[in-house]
C-alpha cells in the first residue's frame, strides 16, 4: 500500500479548514462528488496526513487543529463529517525572517509544506520557502506573492531535486478560470474583444487583507487571463455578511459579424475555501509524487492549477 503524504500547512484560515474537513469527509464517505482527479500517481484523495500546521493567531497556537480551523475569524461551515481530534498542536508561525532554521527543524518529516497564508506578505513567504528548503520539503505557495517566479528560489530548489509549485492556485471554479474560458470561447468563435472586466466580493480574512494590501494580487490575476490588455479587475470589495462565500461579476462586450454588439453579464457565486481546497488536494500529490521521484523545480502538470506559474509577470 502506498505511503500516505504528509503535509505541513502554514496558515489555518478558511482554506485550511476546508482541506481538512474534506479530507475527513472524503475518506468517511468515499465520495468522489467536486474531485477533479480521484488517483495521481497512486496517491487518492484520503492519502493525506496534515503533520505539522504555524499560525500567527494567539487564539489558534496550542491548540489541535481541529479544533483550531473553526475559532473566529474563520468562517467556513461545518462540513457533515466526523472529524476526529488531529494529535497536530498549532505552532507559532513566522513574523519575520529570523526563526527560519526554527521551521525548518519542525518540518521534520513531513513531505510537502503547503503556504496558504494571507497574500502580500513576500518576505514570510520567502521565509518559508527558505525553511522548506533548509528542510528537504516540496514547496505549493498559493498565494500571490512571487516565490516560484524568482528565478534564483527556483533555481535553488531545482538544484536541490526539491518540487517548488507556485505561485497563486487557480481556484477550482472561480473568477479567473470562468472568465479565461469565456474569453478563450469568444476568440475560437471568431468575435473581437471590445472590453471586459470582473468584479470580486467576499467575506473572508483573505478578502479583508487583500482589500488592505493588495500588491501583486491584481497582476496575478491578469496573469490567468487571455487578452488581458482588454480586461480590467476592479479592487477586492470585504463584505463581512458574505462569510466564506464569494460573489463575482463578469462583464464581456464583443463584436461578431459586420462589427454587430455582443454582451454577456455572469453572476458567479462559490464557497471561495472550497475552490482553494479542490485544487490543493491536487497540487500536493503532484508535489509529493515529484519529491519521491526526484524531480525538483516546477511540474508542468501543475501549470493549469495556477494563476501565475513562472515565466508569467511579477
Amino acid at each position: 500500500m502506498i505511503e500516505r503524504v504528509k503535509v505541513a500547512v502554514v496558515g489555518v484560515g478558511n482554506n485550511t479548514s476546508a482541506l481538512v474537513q474534506g479530507l475527513a469527509l472524503y475518506r468517511q464517505s468515499g465520495s468522489l462528488v467536486g474531485i477533479r482527479r480521484p488517483m495521481i500517481d497512486g496517491l487518492g484523495v484520503g492519502d493525506i496526513d496534515v503533520v505539522a500546521a504555524f499560525a500567527t493567531s494567539e487564539e489558534k497556537i496550542g491548540r489541535d487543529l481541529t479544533e483550531a480551523i473553526f475559532l473566529a475569524p474563520n468562517n467556513f461551515p461545518r462540513l457533515d463529517c466526523d472529524l476526529p481530534r488531529a494529535g497536530v498542536p498549532v505552532t507559532k508561525g513566522l513574523v519575520d525572517a529570523s526563526e527560519v532554521q526554527r521551521v525548518a527543524t519542525a518540518l521534520a518529516g513531513a513531505e510537502v509544506l503547503l503556504y496558504s497564508a494571507p497574500s502580500g506578505r513576500p518576505e514570510i513567504a520567502q521565509a518559508y520557502a527558505a525553511a522548506a528548503h533548509t528542510a528537504g520539503v516540496a514547496f505549493i505557495n498559493t498565494t500571490s506573492d512571487p516565490v516560484a517566479r524568482d528565478p534564483q528560489v527556483m533555481s535553488s530548489f531545482e538544484a536541490a531535486g526539491l518540487p517548488l509549485l507556485g505561485d497563486d492556485l487557480a481556484s477550482q471554479f472561480g473568477t479567473s478560470v470562468l472568465h479565461n474560458a469565456l474569453l478563450r470561447l469568444l476568440k475560437e468563435r471568431g468575435l473581437t474583444l471590445v472590453s471586459s472586466y470582473q468584479v470580486n466580493l467576499g467575506g473572508t480574512e483573505d478578502f479583508r487583507n487583500l482589500v488592505e494590501n493588495p500588491n501583486t494580487k491584481k497582476q496575478s490575476k491578469l496573469n490567468a487571463l487571455s487578452g488581458a490588455d482588454s480586461v480590467e479587475v476592479a479592487p477586492l470589495g470585504y463584505l463581512p455578511h458574505l462569510a466564506s462565500q464569494k460573489v463575482a461579476h463578469l462583464n464581456l462586450e464583443a463584436q461578431g459579424w459586420g462589427e454587430t454588439a455582443v454582451s454577456l453579464d455572469v453572476k458567479l457565486k462559490v464557497h471561495d475555501p472550497s475552490g482553494a481546497a479542490g485544487v490543493n488536494i491536487d497540487l500536493i500529490r503532484i508535489a509529493a509524487s515529484a519529491l519521491r521521484n526526484g524531480r525538483g523545480g516546477h511540474c508542468a502538470d501543475a501549470t493549469s492549477l495556477l494563476k501565475s506559474p513562472p515565466g508569467t509577470a511579477i
